[in-house]
This record gives structure tokens, C-alpha cells and sequence, in this order.
């Protein structure tokens, strides 16, 4: 669990934009970034974003849903989000727990994912969802 990023701390409520603002999110992080990671599946191999996870209801999307767009590939599970218009990948719905999202640390305002020390690499290219799909 992460309170502090640096010099910054993390509040209950956060906000988290895309590269151009037009998507905002509201995120409850009562106990800050917990559990950052990142995955080598396909496609967080390619974004490269590290990521943290909450309860679906602590996400509100509080400006641009309309411009979200939704992708999703192999099992047709996880719903992974981007800004339709700079691309920015803002959050995802989890398939290994579908009641979470993911979200993008990155988008966090205030917040650079660099100062996390020692973020673990999930084994996404081997996910067991993925059995049986190939």
C-alpha cells in the first residue's frame, strides 16, 4: 500500500485524466495506490502503464464518457478504456476479478509512477483465463 508518491500524498478522492483532459475520472483511494503492478500480456506489454486496482464503485467517470473507447480482445473479458481522442488507456474492468478496475497510475493527477520503487511484472502471457484460447 502507497500513501506517498514522492513529495505527493494521496487523498481518499482522486482525480485522473487522459493526455487531453477530455476524460476525467474520480477515483476513491481511501488506503492510496495499492498493489502497483505491471503485466506482460499483449497488451499491457505494448502500453507499458502501471497499474492499480479498485471496486468497481470507486470509479466515477465524471467527464467524457461519451468519448471512452471500449477494446477488448481474446477472451472477450477484461474491458479495457482509452480517450478516443489522445488515446490514453484510463482504466479497465478486470477479467481476473471482474468486480475491480485497473486503472492507469499515470493518469493520476499530481502523481508520477516513476518514484514507485520495485513494481512487480504480473505473468499476463500465461493468465489462466487463457487456457485453452490460444
Amino acid at each position: 500500500m502507497i500513501k506517498q508518491v514522492g513529495d505527493t500524498v494521496i487523498q481518499p478522492q482522486h482525480k485522473s485524466t487522459c493526455h487531453c483532459g477530455s476524460v476525467e475520472l474520480l477515483l476513491t483511494l481511501p488506503d492510496g495506490i495499492v498493489n502497483p503492478r505491471r503485466c506482460d500480456c499483449s497488451i499491457c506489454r505494448r502500453k507499458g502503464a502501471v497499474v492499480a486496482s479498485v471496486k468497481l464503485d470507486q470509479i466515477e467517470i465524471i467527464k467524457g464518457a461519451e468519448l471512452l473507447t471500449l477494446y477488448q480482445f481474446n477472451t472477450q473479458t477484461a474491458r479495457h478504456y482509452f480517450c478516443s481522442r489522445c488515446g490514453i488507456y484510463t482504466h479497465h474492468q478486470r477479467r481476473s476479478h471482474p468486480d475491480e478496475y485497473g486503472y492507469n497510475v499515470g493518469c493520476l493527477e499530481g502523481v508520477d509512477p516513476f518514484l514507485i520503487e520495485n513494481v512487480p511484472v504480473n505473468d499476463g502471457v500465461n493468465h489462466p483465463a487463457d487456457r485453452g484460447h490460444r
